[in-house]
């Protein structure tokens, strides 16, 4: 399989500053539906990932997570708010 990845290239969006303060929120999120899943499938809490056994290190409250983890949750908020803005909808708090 020669499979190229080609997402959309949200370099050019610029989110307004009221989007921007979902990032943490929904980087939160993503994590706790990711861990809700992996919890669901057997996985639970290990200090070193172990496929084999199911266990896996991240398996903890979004707070827990060292900043590099939590950087990945980011950039997964971030341009999920960026294709939704470059696809022509809007996000609005009410």
């Amino acid at each position: 399989m020669d499979y190229k990845p080609q997402p959309l290239d949200t370099k050019h969006v610029k989110l307004p500053k009221e989007i921007l303060e979902l990032q943490e929120k929904l980087a939160e999120n993503i994590h706790e539906i990711w861990a809700y899943q992996r919890i669901q499938q057997g996985w639970t809490y290990g200090p070193e990932r172990n496929d084999q056994k199911r266990k896996h290190p991240n398996i903890v409250p979004y707070n827990q997570l060292t900043e590099e983890d939590k950087d990945y949750d980011r950039n997964t908020a971030m341009e999920t708010l960026k294709t939704i803005i470059m696809l022509g909808y809007s996000v609005q708090k009410k």
